[in-house]
């Protein structure tokens, strides 16, 4: 279904429901709509990371709700929206059901994306779990699960093969590309400061205050990021759009293991060789983690905080409600 629901917005409405709140009760008038509209867009779905802007906003007489397009920075194409005229509920671009049906029965359609594999609630035991993570490093929700994990991983240390990964495309345009090929190569180079690194970066967005902080060997680094970007052909591919994801650049330095495991957007949690879901607090993704364990050592009794981190950088809780199955992705 990745060409039928539109690639930047339909997942996450998807996974929070697209509720705006509040019962049928009134009517909202039409620039009132479109400030309810923008405002969910903006704070909620993009997080802050990226301002949304609407145009074209009007009734439609043959669906009965207020319909619009929605530009997002990085995005070829406006978004085809729809709300409800309560503002209670928000719709992604329509279905074609025909074309489902033709993917369905294999008859049709765009075969050549990996099959979409729904993440299981248990994970595969093994002695040494071996847990990967797929983010985009500019996407809210994968750095909210990343400031998640981090503690989880200090504490469960060499009992675990803990490996960060990145989605086969970005969503966030150019600095994502950078930033992505930055935290793999300092993650092949001089692997002991990852950790460290990430801890500063979801807190700031600041690489170079980041990497001078935490001493990367820059050197090493910088070379492994031109060998990189020469090899999987990065800025290559993100210049040439026609060979673009839909609408986004790709990025091919974990493609192999996206294919192989089916993932979708970010962020994505594979445990022991399957897609796992599990809330983003610490707990919750140690609870997770150590699920996965023949025999769980004494780290899996550590309490860690409850709370979900705020998706985004910075510090701070989730307020009014879980935002753990959001994500970005098509």
């Amino acid at each position: 279904m990745k060409k039928i629901i539109m690639l930047s917005l339909a997942v996450v409405l998807i996974a929070t429901g697209c509720t705006l709140g509040g019962k049928r009760q009134v009517v909202l008038k039409p620039n009132e709509a479109q400030a309810k509209a923008e405002k969910f867009i903006n704070e909620v779905l993009l997080g802050g990371q990226q301002t949304a802007t609407l145009a074209n906003f009007a009734l439609d007489a043959d669906t009965n709700m207020y319909k619009f397009e929605v530009s997002i920075p990085g995005n070829s194409k406006p978004i085809e929206a729809y709300l409800t005229k309560d503002g209670k509920t928000f719709f992604p671009q329509s279905l074609n059901l025909e074309e489902i049906e033709k993917q369905a029965a294999g008859q049709g359609g765009d075969q050549s994306s990996p099959e979409q594999k729904k993440p299981s609630a248990v994970a595969p035991k093994s002695d040494k779990p071996k847990v990967e993570l797929f983010v985009m490093s500019y996407c809210p929700y994968g750095t909210q699960i990343e400031k998640g994990i981090i503690p989880v991983v200090e504490k469960l240390g060499e009992s675990i093969d803990f490996n960060l990964k990145f989605v086969n495309y970005a969503m966030h345009d150019e600095k994502e590309i950078k930033e992505n090929l930055l935290q793999y190569c300092i993650d092949k180079e001089d692997n002991s400061k990852l950790l460290p690194y990430l801890k500063c970066f979801l807190k700031s967005d600041e690489s170079a205050k980041c990497l001078a902080e935490v001493k990367v060997n820059t050197g090493k680094v910088n070379a492994c990021v031109k060998s990189s970007d020469e090899k999987f052909q990065v800025t290559e591919k993100y210049k040439n759009k026609e060979g673009w994801t839909g609408q986004f650049p790709p990025f091919d330095v974990h493609k192999a293991d996206n294919e192989k495991y089916g993932v979708q957007g970010s962020p994505s949690l594979v445990i022991n060789g399957e897609q796992i879901s599990s809330g983003r607090s610490p707990s919750e993704l140690l609870k997770t983690i150590c699920s996965a364990f023949n025999k769980a050592p004494a780290a899996c009794s550590t309490e860690l905080s409850s709370a979900e981190p705020a998706p985004g950088f910075g510090d701070g809780t989730t307020q009014g409600g879980s935002t753990g199955a959001a994500g970005c992705g098509q």
